[in-house]
C-alpha cells in the first residue's frame, strides 16, 4: 500500500501523528508527497482546470489496486466530500486474489468464504474440483 498526498512532505508527519492518535495505530505505509499534483494528474485525479492553480486544487480521492504485474485491476474514485470505505477495498482485494488463485469469479456482494462463480469454459469435472476446494476452504479445511 502506498499513499499519495497533494500536500508537502512536512504535512505528512502531522497527518500521520493525527491518524495514529485518533485510530490508536502506527501507520506503516509510505506516502508520496505530490504538492504539484503531477502524479495526481497522470492518474486523472485532478482536472485540467484545477491544474491551473494546483496549490488550491482538490484531488479526487482515488483507490487504485495494482497487481504484481503492474496492471491496474480496479479504480474507485470518490469526491473530496465523501469518505472512502476501507472494508470494500479489502473485500475487492480478497475477490481479486481468490479469482486469480482459483480461476473463479465472485458475484455481487461476495464476501470471503461465500459462493463463487465457475466460468462456463470450465468442465463439469473441473468445476466440481474447484467447488469442493472452495467449499473446504470456506469451512476452514484445505
Amino acid at each position: 500500500m502506498i499513499g499519495l498526498s497533494a500536500n508537502e512532505l512536512g504535512d505528512h508527519e502531522r497527518w500521520i501523528a493525527d491518524i495514529n492518535d485518533i485510530a490508536q495505530t502506527d501507520l506503516q505505509f509510505p506516502i508520496i508527497a505530490d504538492a504539484k499534483r503531477e502524479v495526481a494528474w497522470l492518474y486523472d485525479m485532478v482536472s485540467e482546470e484545477d491544474m491551473k492553480a494546483p496549490e488550491t486544487a482538490f484531488t479526487i480521492r482515488s483507490v487504485f489496486i495494482i497487481d504484481p504485474n503492474k496492471k491496474i485491476r480496479l479504480t474507485m474514485m470518490y469526491p473530496a466530500s465523501a469518505g472512502r470505505n476501507s472494508r470494500e477495498v479489502l473485500r475487492v482485494i480478497d475477490s481479486l486474489q481468490t479469482g486469480d488463485k482459483k480461476g473463479v469469479t465472485t458475484p455481487i456482494d461476495w464476501v470471503p468464504g461465500g459462493d463463487v462463480i465457475v466460468p462456463p469454459t470450465v468442465s463439469t469435472a473441473d468445476a466440481k474440483k474447484k467447488l469442493v476446494r472452495t467449499t473446504s476452504e470456506k469451512s476452514g479445511h484445505i
